[in-house]
């Protein structure tokens, strides 16, 4: 059911286009309203699929109306409707965020048709939505101890910024998963979220990883090419393990956050980059420093907002939330039925000294719901958990 409300201040007009929309439909269903104030009212207290709108009307314009609601539901597309003297209005409300606009008298398949692409855009719109929260929960950050709330406080307030972060923690303990929060959580999430293991790139190739490169510039350089920072423009690039990276891509690296440019290997030609940058690593990176191995000018332009992870041996209470999150996702992942933990199992499992932190607790999790029985007991862990 596709509900629609058409906003019209002529009384005929209103009544052809209710008629029309209901004639062609039986799943639209279709309200009306005389004027734009009461338009806006009824934007503001419904959810409708589709607006269309006069441009010309008494107390509020469609410009207005359009404008307003713009600013409360954005994903509800606008038609707007024009009169002959109106178009360049009609046009200019396009670039205002109007998905369409129709000429009086309405040409009938004109309308219709613009109708039905204006729902299909919705509809389109609603899905990414719900695709997206899917992919937030992929990230979703489990546990309820003290350290993880206090991560999430900082997380509420620094993600609509675009303040840098730097995330430092020990391997595995979730550092990738606090860069994908902030992303998802900032006015960037729309744009790429590019990720970058400097660790596992080697020196001599991660200036071009990052920068991109010309055609020629290297014996392998056959074309032209883009860089991650090139990508990840209007949104974030995260950087993992950047203590691992070499001195020369640092310096450019830091050029890339003083003066929001780049410039690709083997060229002058400066490209200029929006991107807000998320660092992390698993060093010291003032002992990194002391050593001459990490630029100082850099860390002081990348820790902005310092988040240090907590090890799991110091949030040992998250770890049966942490159980019962994996457990779900694995037996959905894996097609079987879901497995409780007994008391006793969850008690040897927080007693563990968890040296890979959350990612030794998944793996462990998962043998003990692929090999435990029906439900997972202490002798289980006991069997299957041990390092």
């Amino acid at each position: 059911m596709s509900k629609i409300l058409v906003v019209e201040d002529e009384a005929a007009i209103r009544r052809v286009l209710v008629k029309i929309l209901s004639e062609e439909n039986d799943s639209y269903q279709v309200e009306e309203a005389e004027d734009g104030l009461k338009g806006l009212e009824a934007v503001k207290n419904n959810d409708y699929d589709l607006v269309l709108c006069d441009i010309k009307m008494p107390k509020m314009d469609g410009v207005e109306v359009l404008e307003a609601a713009r600013k409360i539901k954005p994903e509800v597309p606008f038609i707007m409707i024009s009169g002959h003297g109106d178009l360049d209005t009609a046009v200019n409300t396009m670039r205002i965020g109007a998905f369409d606009y129709i000429s009086k008298p309405p040409d009938l398949n004109r309308l219709l048709t613009t109708v039905r692409n204006a729902l299909d855009r919705k509809e389109l719109v609603v899905e990414n939505k719900i695709l997206k929260k899917k992919v937030s929960k992929n990230y979703e950050m489990i546990g309820e101890s003290n350290e993880i709330n206090a991560i999430k406080d900082i997380i509420e307030k620094v993600a609509p910024t675009d303040a840098r972060v730097l995330v430092t923690g020990s391997n595995g303990t979730g550092k990738e998963l606090v860069a994908h929060w902030i992303h998802e959580k900032s006015p960037r999430s729309a744009a790429p979220f590019i990720e970058v293991n400097c660790a596992a790139i080697p020196s001599e190739l991660i200036e071009s990883e990052l920068f991109g490169h010309v055609k020629g510039a290297f014996t392998s350089a056959v074309k032209d090419r883009a860089g991650k920072f090139e990508t990840a423009n209007k949104g974030t690039i995260f950087l993992d393990e950047i203590g691992d990276m070499s001195l020369s891509a640092q310096a450019k690296v830091l050029r890339a956050l003083q003066e929001n440019k780049i410039s690709r290997v083997g060229s002058d030609k400066d490209i200029k980059v929006d991107v807000r940058v998320i660092a992390a690593t698993n060093k010291n990176l003032s002992e990194e420093i002391k050593e001459n191995r990490f630029r100082e000018d850099l860390y002081h332009r990348l820790a902005v907002i310092l988040i240090k992870v907590p090890s799991l041996n110091d949030r040992r209470d998250d770890i049966p939330l942490l159980i019962k999150h994996f457990a779900d996702k694995i037996a959905n992942e894996q097609g079987i039925s879901p497995k409780e933990f007994s008391k006793g199992a969850i008690k040897l499992l927080k007693g563990y000294d968890w040296t890979g932190n959350i990612r030794e607790l998944r793996n462990v999790v998962e043998r003990l719901i692929i090999l435990g029985g029906k439900e997972v007991t202490e002798e289980d862990v006991r069997l299957f958990a041990s390092k």
